[in-house]
């Protein structure tokens, strides 16, 4: 009988994503969701524990039950090694037939997975749940870059992430075609307006930043063209526009290019939108000229998506 999987493309490793992630962090993160499902190490799974046993071996598929981009396959492995350590068993072998950042297809197999049936079934859920996450945030951010793509916009994502999983979520929104932004309070400034009311001034709130950590660079919140361009005055490297309408944004645009090279302000100042963005009034945010789209929704909304791990008769 012919092998189904025999023409199934075979990679070395799952992703080409740059910036890939930290294997430390994919560590922790793996061990912090296993001991949730196991308990404590070295845990237990009562179930496939009980019911089948420590000899047997078999091979799964992970596969794609619905369409999307893949995010998250750095994860499998990780999770099959602790998983086979915590169970002292051998530690199965993965095949990749898709990378993080593929389009993938209803019935398409990503990876196989080969070795003892306790551990494939025991990390079943920490991988699925893992890469199910990671992939939902690729696939709308993928959805997003196909709307931006040809006007010179790009979509970003924000620190409205799942709490432990900043990370991926990140690698995720890479993944789909995205960019990120900041990926914490640590390495970029962003003066709201509290910051304002709190330093009593945009350039009393830059100037603090400034002195402060001056390594940092220093975005500034504007809702209108006025204070768009009190920011620049104040010395602010990147501005956020945010909630303005069409109109209001391509005349803040204007007037933020049409100071840029002159009185201190730099040659170009990167531009974001964001608030109220969505899909259907992308293309016409990004033709204003902005750089970015900021999208709070491709991490706090995204839906998984949905993979499963097959057992093979």
């Amino acid at each position: 009988m012919t092998d189904p999987h025999r023409d199934l493309p075979v990679f070395d490793q799952p992703s080409a994503v740059e910036p890939g992630l930290d294997p430390a962090w994919v560590a922790r993160a793996v061990a912090t969701a296993l001991e949730e499902d196991l308990g404590p190490a070295p845990g237990r799974d009562v179930t496939t524990q009980a019911t089948i046993p420590a000899e047997g071996t078999g091979t799964a598929d992970l596969v794609a039950r619905s369409p999307g981009t893949v995010a998250g396959l750095v994860v499998v492995a990780e999770t099959l090694r602790q998983v086979a350590s915590r169970l002292g068993l051998v530690v199965p072998t993965v095949t990749f037939h898709a990378q993080d950042g593929d389009a993938a297809r209803p019935g398409q197999v990503l990876a196989s997975l080969a070795g003892p049936v306790q551990v494939l079934l025991v990390a079943e859920r920490t991988l699925l749940n893992l890469a199910s996450r990671a992939s939902g945030v690729a696939t709308a951010t993928a959805a997003w870059a196909r709307e931006l793509a040809g006007t010179g916009a790009r979509v970003l994502d924000t620190r409205k992430t799942t709490p432990g999983l900043r990370a991926l979520e990140k690698y995720a929104v890479r993944a789909g075609g995205g960019t990120n932004k900041r990926m914490g309070l640590y390495d970029v400034a962003m003066v709201k307006d509290n910051h304002v009311v709190a330093a009593g001034s945009v350039r009393g709130a830059v100037e603090a930043v400034r002195h402060t950590f001056p390594d940092v660079l220093i975005q500034v919140e504007a809702d209108t063209t006025t204070q768009a361009l009190e920011a620049l005055d104040a010395g602010a490297d990147f501005l956020l526009l945010d909630n303005m309408p069409t109109p209001v944004l391509a005349a803040t645009v204007t007037a933020v290019r049409d100071r840029q090279g002159r009185d201190a302000v730099p040659a170009h100042v990167e531009l974001e939108a964001t608030g109220n963005l969505t899909l259907d009034r992308a293309r016409e945010v990004a033709e204003t000229g902005v750089d970015y789209l900021s999208v709070g929704a491709l991490t706090h909304s995204a839906p998984i998506l949905d993979l499963a791990l097959d057992l093979r008769a």
